[in-house]
């Protein structure tokens, strides 16, 4: 048998083979690639590219570029006379150990080709081939022998990869590269080099770049890591001065900075991550309907080329395990996640920083040897382009509004950035959108007035054992990255360098806050508008929280249009379910009812879960403010021009914009105004004519108004009360931000008391934290010695906004404002 034969009939038998034993998964989304090959000219031929030389990823590639209708791997690669057998690339070919580097003579003779016929052209298609993914090298000798990672694997290691892993093999087809543009650069960059020098660096490099995104680093063991940190320059220093200063010897502090290392860093194991990932495939199997993911090829376009700090809201416990989990399951390295050390469990604690948790504490507390080693070790992670998580948001939001931003995470990104960096930086926000959760009871507590649980995951099974065990389904929605040093360089701070201890200058202290707040308005962006969260808030803003089945049915149609109309982003999601599918999930879910009464069908929210549906409903509370504003405050006029309402709205618009994290500036409001504007026309809700809109005269179409107004009364009055009880009791006394908090919900109480708001109704810190935000930006409002102090014209001002707003309400709250001094005192004993 010739040698071309033997080679056919072996190639054709380790087909064979693999065909039964192996089940590739292909990363990524090849469509592109289909059209560009659909529309190739004749002249332009594809060459598939591998790192390495192998016989069985070559016949895989093979079999994966068939099935998607890809020129076949095996196919010959023919320009004029020029022939080669077939149409992939090695760059990495096996050589004898005497014999000097040299380059792919394939590759030489495909650009000596190119050079002779300018009018060709040929397309590199890179594939990167994995058996395993391991993010480092395990301590186990067996995992390091068979689990890929950066090293070429022998013969015999990829035998045993194909027995091992033949259903853990991913493929990734990226994006082709002209070969004639790539011989064009090269002559331009290095003319006195050979092209294939450049082509081949730059190719290696990239390779390089794929792996990392998928494999992790190339990170060293834990007790390797926790002893090289402690040489550091940056460790030592803080040892000798934790010595000097707190007059203990060198051991002691060095035990000491040991012992906080040993508390933070985390322990990454593959064996872990794939224990992880068959726990967590049943898991969600038992809890959810499906995990819808949105967006993610973002993420994977990134990974290559940038380091990924993963910024998602924190709903649930779930958010943890739920992210690495979908992030693993579609290629790419999980993220080591900053996890506060109360979740540092016994068992627990181990499984988390298996998976890439570290840990971390609610604050440093002015320990500088801690703050040194928790930055250096940040410093590392990030220094070795490892992709991280953090919540920006540092606890779950119980309200399901997203809270102020926590910076202290952060900040030390920044810095350690400016310290040097490898890889630009950005940030991946990332909305979570559930249907129920797990945490549900311990929610609807503290709701009602119980104390904060501490949190951990026993807290989690508990409430997990109280809860039906039906979940729906959860959204993971990857929105729009912010790169960092785009916001550096706006802020004048790209050229500054930074040491560990530095005090942050000015413009990057405006670059932290740019990109918190940045990062918050992109989770908005990504909301993910599912059944329970639409039909929640409008049943919610309903007298006796139901409604007709037609009523409701027509009310969930005219949503839809609303946000269809004036979509919130691009990013937003939509749930695809009918009207009708909509009812039907809800109850099947038991957040609705259906009821019969009077001969009708009546659907209401299921008393028990009126309170927790608010937490859904303000998930998409954003994407209504505005045109619930807009409602109000025709509602409100009943005759108003467009030109009014819309100044009326831009002198509230920051206090909105600060609580919803709203997306627009105030030069875009006009232009979204006037578009909910048309969009409330079209529904027939109000009149518009001569730039004046007004409300209608049918009495039925005028509760549709309210309804839509009704869902910005809550912000509008917890504002109010917030400004009354700094006019009545900020000049008087020494009013601080806890005592004023707790007034404020003993004020609603009162008013739910008399009935003037719905009973239920709770206060969120969140709201009187960016409010009060709002009122030292505009230089209304001063703390002296923790102590709030209001400005002259704070009364003036505040009435400005405000004075259209419901007389009666207002009359209420300021009702409600009076306390006898005995509450006086206990707010004060509170307080302390």
């Amino acid at each position: 048998m010739s040698n071309k034969g033997y080679s056919r009939f072996y190639r054709q038998f380790t087909q064979k083979l693999l065909d039964k034993i192996v089940t590739p998964q292909v990363l990524g989304n090849t469509t592109e690639l289909e059209k560009n090959i659909e529309n190739q000219f004749d002249k332009k031929s594809i060459c598939y590219v591998l790192q390495d030389s192998s016989l069985s990823n070559t016949v895989l590639i093979d079999t994966e570029a068939k099935a998607r209708k890809l020129p076949s791997v095996f196919a010959p690669l023919m320009i004029q006379e020029f022939q080669e057998e077939d149409s992939i690339l090695a760059l990495n070919m096996p050589s004898s150990k005497s014999e000097a580097y040299h380059y792919s003579a394939k590759l030489i003779r495909m650009i000596e080709v190119l050079e002779k016929y300018p009018e060709y052209d040929i397309e590199l298609v890179p594939v990167t081939v994995l058996w395993g993914r391991s993010p480092e090298y395990e301590d186990s000798w067996f995992k390091a022998l068979f689990s890929d990672a950066w090293s070429t694997p022998s013969k015999l290691k990829q035998a045993l990869n194909i027995s091992l892993y033949g259903r853990e093999n991913y493929i990734e087809f990226h994006k082709p590269i002209s070969l004639k543009a790539a011989i064009e650069k090269a002559k331009t960059e290095r003319p006195n080099f050979s092209p294939a020098h450049s082509i081949v660096k730059e190719l290696n490099s990239n390779f390089n770049k794929y792996k990392e995104a998928i494999l992790g680093p190339d990170l060293s063991d834990r007790r390797n890591l926790i002893n090289k940190l402690m040489k550091t320059e940056t460790v030592q220093d803080a040892i000798r001065k934790e010595s000097i200063d707190l007059k203990i010897s060198m051991f002691e502090a060095e035990n000491r900075a040991k012992g906080y290392l040993t508390e933070v860093v985390s322990d990454f194991s593959y064996s872990t991550l794939r224990f992880a990932e068959i726990a967590l495939t049943k898991l969600w199997t038992q809890l959810y309907d499906g995990i819808e993911v949105h967006n993610f090829d973002t993420v994977r376009e990134l990974a290559k080329d940038y380091e990924i700090v993963y910024t998602p809201c924190h709903r649930s416990h779930i958010d943890y395990l739920l992210l690495s989990y979908v992030i693993f399951n579609r290629g790419l390295m999980v993220p080591h996640i900053a996890a506060g050390i109360n979740l540092n469990l016994p068992v627990v604690g181990q499984i988390m920083r298996g998976a890439g948790a570290y840990f971390i504490r609610r604050t440093f507390s002015g320990n500088e040897l801690y703050t040194s080693v928790f930055k250096e070790y940040l410093h590392s992670l990030l220094s070795r382009n490892t992709p991280l998580e953090y919540f920006i948001e540092g606890g779950r939001s119980r309200t399901g509004l997203l809270l102020p931003p926590k910076k202290g995470m952060l900040s030390m990104t920044v810095q350690s950035h400016l310290r040097g960096a490898t890889k630009p930086i950005a940030f991946i926000p990332t909305y979570f959108g559930y249907e129920k959760l797990i945490e549900g009871t311990s929610y609807l507590n503290e709701l009602n007035g119980k104390p904060k649980e501490a949190e951990s995951i026993w807290g989690i099974l508990s409430s997990a054992r109280k809860i039906e065990k039906i979940f729906g389904q959860v959204h993971v929605n990857f929105g729009e990255p912010i790169f960092l040093d785009q916001v550096l360089t706006a802020n004048h701070a790209d050229q500054i360098k930074l040491n560990i201890h530095d005090e942050l200058p000015q413009p990057v202290i405006q670059t932290v806050d740019q990109v918190a707040n940045s990062i918050l308005e992109n989770i908005n962006k990504a909301v993910v508008v599912n059944p329970i969260s639409l039909i929640s808030l409008i049943l919610l803003n309903t007298e006796n929280h139901a409604l007709n089945e037609n009523d409701l049915i027509s009310k969930i149609e005219q949503y839809r249009y609303l946000l269809n109309d004036v979509k919130y982003d691009p990013r937003m999601m939509m749930t695809e379910l009918s009207t009708v599918e909509i009812i039907q999930y809800a109850i099947k879910l038991k957040q609705v009812e259906s009821v019969s009464q009077n001969n009708e069908n009546w659907i209401r929210v299921a008393e028990s879960q009126r309170i927790l549906l608010s937490y859904f409903s303000n998930n998409i509370l954003h994407c209504f403010i505005l045109p619930a504003l807009v409602a109000m405050l025709i509602q409100s006029y009943k005759k108003v021009s467009c030109h009014y309402l819309i100044d009326t709205i831009k002198n509230m618009y920051p206090y909105f914009k600060e609580e919803f994290f709203l997306k627009w500036n105030l030069d875009e409001l006009e232009n979204e105004i006037g578009s909910i504007i048309n969009s409330l026309e079209h529904l027939g809700w109000i009149i518009l004519q001569d730039n004046t809109v007004s409300m209608t005269l049918d009495e039925h179409v005028q509760s549709k108004l309210l309804s839509l107004a009704h869902l910005s009364s809550a912000s509008l009055n917890n504002m109010l009360i917030i400004s009354a009880l700094l006019q009545q009791y900020a000049p008087a006394q020494s009013l601080t931000l806890k005592e004023l908090e707790n007034m404020s919900k003993a004020v609603l109480q009162k008013l739910a008391q008399t009935q003037k708001i719905q009973s239920g109704y709770y206060f969120d810190s969140a709201t009187l934290k960016s409010f009060i935000s709002v009122l030292k930006q505009n230089s209304l409002l001063s703390v002296k010695e923790d102590c709030l102090v209001i400005s002259d014209d704070f009364e003036e001002k505040i009435s400005a906004i405000f004075s259209w707003y419901d007389s009666e309400m207002r009359q209420a709250i300021i009702t409600a404002l009076h306390f006898t001094e005995k509450e006086l005192k206990g707010f004060k004993q509170f307080n302390k």
